[in-house]
């Protein structure tokens, strides 16, 4: 009985929904936490200092900011790696693999934030904009494992591809837009970081200490530089060599070391820390506010509307395909799914905001519009599946 049970326990953490999954707990666990008399406690532990500091040597921080700013880089490496791959040899190493997934993205992103923007222009809720813009991976793809053999391997690999796009585009934004005020100095030195990295590149250096230790200098040059520090875990994943060939590289092996302990670990104490939201009176009211239906109509709305209309024209211009045997109404439930924001949605609500009430509703919103985009897709991938799986629909 316990062997099976080992094997049963071993099987989950396999499976590609575990990760979802996990979430989802971590999620009930601390809004659960934050809505009973262990919630002030929790939010003293989490503003609590630790680390050192000292004149020359700044890394004493909140508990909070050790996960936003420290295990989040990670999230970013492990993010940058799959990137990275994708380029070089995935779905996103040609022109006609990658037309798709791109296009798919990118109205993903300018819809989503086109409606938020309209919605607040002029206010002082207006810097969000770049929250509906964000895909949580973990969550669409964990949900859309849950479908199992009802949707063809191809639409998987296809939501992969326009999440890791999502990623990117995610980190531009949060680069460019979502950083404080800038010290060149400190741009320098991590400028100087990674140069040495690439460099280690080009003679072809494959011990991959050699680049995390540095990488965790850049880390701390950038934390300081008024940039967003998880950038940092982008640029070393991108110095990280790797090949085409059936060779597994050290870009790979980092990232097969890290993936069960960012979804595992890393995301689910994300969750943990960042969405004890405690319900308060008006809160459903605030889903009306335009922070809060900025937030839900671009996910909900947004999301589906900008993957699906730019989809679409890429195929009728001839630029794309859709992949085989995946169908339009296939890709409209995927494009639900794709509307699930959650991790990176947050991430990006905390950057924006330094008010915690504005904080507050923009969690709140981004959990309603995930919960109502990940049901509706799952709802309609699940129909969908009943009938039979039409070849590639002609428009």
């Amino acid at each position: 009985m316990i062997r099976i049970n080992l094997r049963s326990f071993r099987d989950f953490f396999s499976s590609a929904s575990a990760g979802g999954i996990i979430l989802i707990i971590c999620l009930v666990v601390s809004l659960a936490v934050a809505n009973s008399p262990l919630g002030p406690g929790f939010e003293q532990f989490l503003a609590r200092e630790v680390g050192y500091s000292s004149e020359h040597l700044a890394l004493r921080y909140p508990i909070l900011l050790w996960v936003n700013d420290g295990l989040m880089a990670i999230f970013f490496l492990l993010v940058g790696l799959e990137i990275k791959r994708e380029l070089v040899e995935g779905e996103l190493s040609s022109f006609g693999k990658a037309a798709l997934p791109v296009f798919a993205a990118i109205g993903g992103m300018l819809v989503p934030a086109g409606i938020y923007a309209l919605m607040n222009q002029g206010t002082d809720v207006a810097s969000g904009w770049g929250i509906p813009m964000a895909t949580d991976i973990a969550f669409a793809i964990g949900i859309l494992s849950l479908l199992g053999s009802r949707v063809p391997l191809s639409l998987k690999v296809f939501l992969t591809a326009l999440a890791i796009v999502d990623d990117l585009g995610a980190i531009l934004v949060i680069a460019v837009f979502y950083s404080t005020e800038m010290h060149l100095s400190y741009l320098l030195y991590a400028a100087g970081v990674f140069a040495l990295l690439l460099v280690f590149n080009r003679l072809g250096v494959k011990n991959i200490v050699l680049y995390l230790v540095p990488g965790v200098f850049m880390w701390y040059f950038i934390h300081h530089s008024g940039v967003h520090a998880t950038i940092a875990g982008v640029l070393t994943a991108l110095t990280l060599p790797t090949t085409p060939g059936a060779e597994e590289s050290p870009l790979e092996k980092l990232e097969h070391a890290l993936t069960k302990p960012v979804n595992f670990l890393i995301m689910p104490i994300f969750a943990l820390v960042n969405t004890n939201i405690a319900f308060e009176a008006g809160m459903v009211e605030g889903l009306f506010s335009g922070l809060g239906m900025g937030i839900v109509l671009g996910l909900f709305v947004g999301k589906p509307l900008g993957i699906m209309l730019l989809s679409w024209l890429s195929v009728k211009a001839g630029i794309s395909s859709l992949p085989q045997g995946v169908a339009w109404k296939q890709v409209l439930g995927l494009s639900l799914l794709a509307g699930i924001g959650f991790t990176m949605s947050i991430f990006v609500a905390l950057l924006s905001f330094d008010n915690p009430a504005y904080q507050t509703e923009a969690k709140f919103s981004i959990l309603v519009a995930s919960f109502l985009s990940g049901l509706a897709g799952y709802i309609l991938l699940r129909l969908f599946a009943k009938w039979s799986i039409a070849p590639q629909v002609q428009v």
